[in-house]
């Protein structure tokens, strides 16, 4: 018995669509990672981009377990001597881009490299409901289903 590996020739990508709306953020995230690696399908290969394309709405309206929504902290550095920056979750998610916190998530729980930064252009994340992917015909995920620790009530 061989053990089946994919080639380029065998991946079949499909459309999924994910509304956040009142889904904890870390669950979420850690979902989609899993999904945009291909990870969930049973002909998996680590050294290929065999996983979805992924569009995730409502990204401003995720919610964070217990106080981290407040307390959570993001850092940056400027690159000049003492440019330590910081910002709170609160603030980015009332800023000018929320969609941004799942996206860091995302990205922060893919493998560093080249096969994860061409994974990651395969999720397109939108605050509001609004998209430009409906001619893709996207399968909608009801990821609060799945687990009930996946959403919460605020």
């Amino acid at each position: 018995m061989k053990t089946f590996s994919a080639t380029p020739k065998d991946i079949e990508k499909s459309w999924v669509l994910i509304d956040a709306s009142g889904l904890v953020v870390g669950r979420l995230a850690a979902l989609i990672a899993t999904r945009l690696r291909g990870k969930h399908k049973p002909g998996y290969t680590p050294h290929l981009d065999d996983g979805d394309n992924i569009i995730v709405i409502n990204a401003g309206d995720v919610i964070f377990s217990g106080n981290k929504r407040a307390e959570k902290t993001y850092y940056w550095h400027t690159g000049h001597p003492g440019g330590i920056k910081s910002r709170t979750a609160e603030k980015v998610l009332d800023g000018k881009h929320p969609e941004r916190v799942l996206h860091k998530a995302v990205e922060r729980m893919l493998p560093r490299g080249p096969l994860a930064r061409q994974q990651l252009k395969n999720l397109k994340v939108y605050a509001g409901p609004e998209h430009p992917h409906e001619a893709q015909n996207p399968v909608p995920l009801d990821v609060a289903a799945l687990n009930t620790k996946n959403a919460r009530s605020v």
